[in-house]
């Protein structure tokens, strides 16, 4: 995928996982304590810096106590 085309998934999927990281009352790092995902990484999700994997969106639904599929509902 080219750049512009990765940032247009990217930052709709990482705007979804902060409103939902939000709604929880969750900081990064209480986030990253439920999860196998270091905090500071999951501030590049949010960001729609970096690009995931599917394992990675089913630890960051572990970590947020959710669904998988609500991660992709954006």
């Amino acid at each position: 995928m080219n750049r512009s085309l990765d940032r247009s998934f990217l930052k709709p999927f990482g705007d979804n996982l902060k409103r939902l990281r939000l709604a929880k009352g969750l900081s990064y790092r209480k986030m990253a304590q439920n999860c196998l995902i270091d905090h500071a990484d999951i501030k590049k999700y949010e960001l729609g810096e970096t690009n995931l994997s599917l394992l990675t969106i089913l630890e960051l639904a572990k970590g947020l106590n959710i669904e998988a599929k609500e991660l992709l509902n954006f």
